[in-house]
């Protein structure tokens, strides 16, 4: 089945290319008997859009022995990665590779290649690539700290930034799970200092070291569901729509943000979820203008009121 489900992706859009390709030309390209290739034709045949309605599925004519897509039901191209798929798969990858245990690290590391020498071809396709290729040479060395405590089962201490309350924290934390959810790295631990399972990003911890004591996890910590993504929203939740200009768009990749679109001039229109109106006005202030808010009113009202009053403060302090 690992080999059939590629193949069977591969096959409407190579027989497209070669309408009236014979049978066991087409079966000697993919590798397969002809038998196997009919089997396939026959599965490809029941496949389509949903409703499988008559005029939704994909139709093979057959002449004698050769074959010809007479309807795709949208399978004209081969499964392309956009950059960010791409940059996901890394990213996990990676971390797989090396996580302890793994049977074919070999395998892994061949995968990586690959999908690196293609990345560059690939196409945004109207999303924010939230990660780089490559992890930071800091992010990495806590990845390799963190991983040692896991597989030693020791507790960790961490001085670690919380991007929503712009604060930085020191906790002892007993490591549970190291995982990657929608292209970002993260520790899941139970945090001492809040007394729950907490999800750390790795690129946001500053520092961390290993303990001598066990990790002890009490048997009621249950792992965080990240099935749906990692951020629910909340109904007390504040919500902005933004545009970023160029320059701003680090934003949206080191906050999460929701409908990321992408608007002409490398700006892009976001809507970002926020706790604390005054931190959320600090954070645009500190983007010098390019970050232009769109709604809610009071939101850029108390923008341009905090802009104004520091305009002022710097022409006083200028005079004197």
């Amino acid at each position: 089945m690992t080999d059939r489900l590629p193949r069977l992706l591969a096959l409407v859009p190579y027989l497209l290319a070669r309408p009236g390709i014979r049978v066991d030309e087409a079966a000697e390209d993919f590798g397969v008997t002809e038998k196997q290739l009919r089997k396939d034709l026959e599965l490809l045949w029941m496949c389509g859009l949903p409703g499988y309605g008559p005029g939704d599925l994909i139709d093979l004519s057959f002449e004698g022995e050769t074959i010809t897509v007479a309807f795709d039901a949208g399978m004209s191209r081969p499964l392309r990665l956009t950059g960010a798929e791409a940059t996901a798969l890394l990213v996990a990858l990676r971390a797989l590779g090396e996580t302890p245990g793994v049977v074919d690290g070999e395998a892994v590391r061949r995968a990586v290649a690959k999908i690196e020498a293609a990345a560059g071809l690939a196409q945004p396709a109207g999303v924010v690539v939230g990660l780089g290729v490559r992890e930071g040479e800091d992010t990495a060395e806590v990845r390799r700290i963190v991983q040692g405590a896991l597989t030693a089962q020791k507790a960790l201490r961490i001085t670690y930034y919380t991007a929503s309350k712009d604060e930085i924290t020191e906790r002892t934390v007993d490591p549970m799970r190291l995982l990657i959810v929608e292209g970002r790295s993260y520790l899941e631990a139970w945090c001492r200092r809040a007394d729950a399972v907490r999800l750390f990003r790795l690129d946001r911890i500053d520092e961390v070291t290993q303990l001598g004591e066990p990790a002890a996890p009490p048997p009621y910590a249950e792992p965080t569901d990240v099935s749906s993504g990692l951020f629910t929203p909340q109904p007390d939740q504040l919500v902005a729509t933004l545009v970023l200009e160029p320059d701003a768009r680090w934003l949206a990749e080191y906050y999460p943000v929701e409908d990321a679109e992408e608007l002409e001039g490398g700006r892009i229109r976001v809507r970002m979820r926020y706790a604390d109106r005054s931190w959320m006005v600090r954070l645009l202030l500190g983007q010098g203008g390019e970050v232009h808010v769109e709604s809610p009113p009071d939101l850029a009202d108390q923008l341009r009121t905090r802009a104004r009053q520091a305009l002022e403060l710097a022409g006083n302090l200028a005079s004197t």
